[in-house]
C-alpha cells in the first residue's frame, strides 16, 4: 500500500479559501419542513457570506427560488459562487470531498457514500459530489476503498484522528473490516499517525454516530463533547467517550440540550474565518454554550445558527458545511 507521509488533513481553525454549502432544493426531502428550511438555510449561508466566499451547490431549476430565499436572508451574493449540479440533499459534509494538505499543494480524498449504510435512497448525484469539487479546482483525488463519511472524521492538524467504530466499523458500510485494516487505510489516505477510537453516539443519529456531534479539537490538545444530564438516554456512550478522551486530551465539557428523537449537539459547530456558527436549539442552554465557545475561542466571533429544524433531519451547521483550505 503506497504510503503519503507528507498528506495532512487540516485542523479546521486553520485559514480558509471558501465554505462549500448545497440548497436544499431537492422536494422529496425534508417533509414537512420545506419552507422552514430554505429560510434557515439561506439565514446560514447569509451568515457564511459574511465572513469568506461560499461555494453554493443549487441547480438551475432551484436558483431563482435560491436568490430570493437568499436576498430575503441579505446574503452577500458577491460573495457567493453557484454550481449547477444534481444533488440528492443538503449534506455536504458528508459528500464532498475530505482535502488534505501535502508537501506539493492539495489532494483530495473521495469517500464512497452510500446514505449512511443505505437508510435513504437515490444518493447517487451526492456520490459525484467529491470528484466534481476535485475536478473543479483541479486538485488530485483519490478514492478511498471503504465507505464513510466526512463528519465521521476529526482531526487536530497533527496526525491525530478521532472516529468512532459504530460508523467505520459498522456491517452497513463495511462488512467484514477490522480495526487494523481501517488504521492502514486512515494511515495512507490522511496521513494520521494516532487514531482515538469511541465505540459509538447517540441513539437518534441516523449516521451511527458522526464523530462530528461528539467530540471536537479546539486546539491540538483540547476537546469539547456533550455532558449527558442525568435522565439522558445516552448517558452511559457519553461518559464511556469523555472517560476515554480524557486520558489523552484535555477535556471542556459542553451542555447537552435534551431533544426528543433528535442528536442535537452544540458539538456539531463550525469555523470560519474569524467565526465560529454553532448551533442553537432555543433551549436553555444556548447562551451558556456561548460563554463557551466565547471563551474557548478568543478573536473570532461567535454565531448562534437557529438549528432546530436542521436537527430534525439529523444535523447542524457543521454536517451543512465543507470547509476548503486556503
Amino acid at each position: 500500500m503506497k504510503m503519503y507521509p507528507s498528506a495532512r488533513l487540516p485542523a479546521e481553525w486553520e485559514p480558509q479559501r471558501s465554505v462549500w454549502l448545497t440548497w436544499p432544493g431537492n422536494p422529496q426531502t425534508w417533509a414537512g419542513y420545506r419552507d422552514q428550511v430554505k429560510q434557515d438555510h439561506a439565514h446560514l449561508v447569509s451568515i457564511c457570506s459574511r465572513y469568506q466566499p461560499v461555494d453554493l451547490i443549487c441547480t438551475t431549476s432551484w436558483r431563482a427560488e435560491c436568490e430570493r430565499c437568499l436576498r430575503a436572508a441579505k446574503a452577500d451574493l458577491h460573495q457567493i459562487t453557484f454550481h449547477d449540479w444534481p444533488v440528492n440533499d443538503a449534506w455536504i459534509r458528508d459528500t464532498g470531498p475530505v482535502v488534505l494538505k501535502t508537501e506539493t499543494g492539495m489532494e483530495a480524498v473521495d469517500l464512497p457514500f452510500n446514505a449512511w449504510g443505505g437508510k435513504f435512497p437515490d444518493w447517487e448525484d451526492d456520490d459525484r459530489i467529491a470528484q466534481r469539487v476535485s475536478d473543479l479546482r483541479n486538485v488530485p483525488c483519490r478514492r478511498f476503498p471503504m465507505f464513510g463519511e466526512g463528519g465521521g472524521l476529526e482531526s487536530n492538524g497533527q496526525g491525530v484522528l478521532l472516529v468512532t467504530e459504530s460508523v467505520w466499523l459498522n456491517p452497513n458500510r463495511n462488512p467484514g473490516v477490522g480495526r487494523n485494516e481501517m488504521e492502514k487505510l486512515f494511515q495512507s489516505f490522511f496521513g494520521a499517525r494516532e487514531i482515538f477510537w469511541l465505540q459509538g453516539g447517540m441513539s437518534t443519529d441516523d449516521t451511527d454516530g458522526h464523530i462530528d456531534t461528539l467530540a471536537r479539537f479546539v486546539d491540538a490538545h483540547t476537546v469539547v463533547l456533550p455532558i449527558p444530564q442525568a435522565d439522558d438516554e445516552d448517558i452511559r456512550i457519553l461518559t464511556q467517550n469523555a472517560r476515554k478522551l480524557a486520558a489523552s486530551f484535555h477535556v471542556l465539557p459542553l451542555p447537552h440540550p435534551l431533544i426528543q428523537n433528535a442528536p442535537a449537539s452544540y458539538a456539531n459547530f463550525v469555523f470560519l474565518n474569524g467565526a465560529v456558527l454553532f448551533p442553537s436549539f432555543g433551549t436553555k442552554e444556548d447562551e451558556l454554550v456561548r460563554s463557551v465557545f466565547t471563551e474557548v475561542f478568543p478573536g473570532r466571533e461567535i454565531v448562534a445558527i437557529p438549528s432546530r429544524t436542521f436537527v430534525e433531519e439529523g444535523g447542524a451547521v457543521h454536517c451543512l458545511t465543507l470547509n476548503e483550505w486556503a
